[in-house]
């Protein structure tokens, strides 16, 4: 994972603050129509594991009118912490929440995978999402951070899959990465 190695101690803690201007808070969009993922190009809609979108605060990415796109949570959170050492200030993070959606997982290729739901009613603000680290479900780019809104949701999700629960501020760049 690009930076994993660089940013191993550093924690997305305290990323996300209330002195985002004067900006009004964002609501997630739909990730469809052939939305392509920032760090990896892949189109979100057709990988698997949860995504995951930020809202910058003072018009970034300046190229586009919307977020910057992840078809992953743990390169969301690898983007988040190197972007935020450049100066990018983040405004709202949001991640797919695997507690509002029906979900199964899927064995293929020798994986086991969970659905990419990209909608914009299947995102929920990533502060209030328990992550399941370490599990045996691979999302878009391997090892991957599977949010849940409610942590016993999580819980049972790690209990069925393996992994560890951690909160928002707990993760790591590290946490995506085997």
């Amino acid at each position: 994972m690009l930076g994993a190695a660089v940013l191993a101690g550093a924690t997305v803690a305290g990323c996300l603050g209330d002195d985002g201007g004067d900006e009004p808070s964002a609501e997630p969009i739909a990730l469809t129509g052939g939305l392509t993922c920032d760090v990896c190009g892949m189109v979100i809609e057709e990988t698997f594991g949860p995504a995951g979108q930020i809202f910058y605060a003072d018009g970034k990415p300046e190229d586009r009118d919307g977020p910057a796109r992840f078809d992953s949570v743990a390169e969301l959170v690898v983007s988040l912490a190197e972007r935020e050492r450049t100066g990018w200030e983040p405004r709202d993070v949001f991640v797919t929440d695997y507690s509002r959606v029906e979900y199964e997982v899927v064995e293929q290729g020798g994986g086991q995978y969970v659905a990419n739901p990209v909608g914009a009613d299947t995102f929920a603000d990533a502060t209030d999402c328990h992550y399941v680290v370490d599990s045996d479900v691979e999302g878009a780019m391997g090892p991957e951070l599977h949010p849940f809104g409610e942590r016993g949701d999580a819980e049972e999700f790690a209990g069925e899959y393996g992994g560890e629960v951690k909160a928002w501020d707990e993760l790591s760049p590290a946490d995506g990465a085997r």
